[in-house]
C-alpha cells in the first residue's frame, strides 16, 4: 500500500473530526479507524 502524504491542512480537518466523533461516544480506536489512518499516526499527529 503506497504511503501518502497528507497536506497540513488535512491533518488538522482529521484531528478536529475524530474530536467531534469521541464527543459523540465513539470510542478513539473507531473514530481513528472512520477517518482512514492508524492509531499510530494519530497519536503522531497529536504530539
Amino acid at each position: 500500500m503506497p504511503q501518502r502524504k497528507h497536506k497540513p491542512e488535512e491533518i488538522v480537518a482529521k484531528l478536529r473530526q475524530v474530536d467531534v466523533l469521541v464527543s459523540q461516544g465513539q470510542s478513539v480506536a473507531e473514530a481513528v479507524r472512520s477517518i482512514g489512518v492508524t492509531q499510530f499516526t494519530y497519536y503522531w499527529w497529536r504530539k
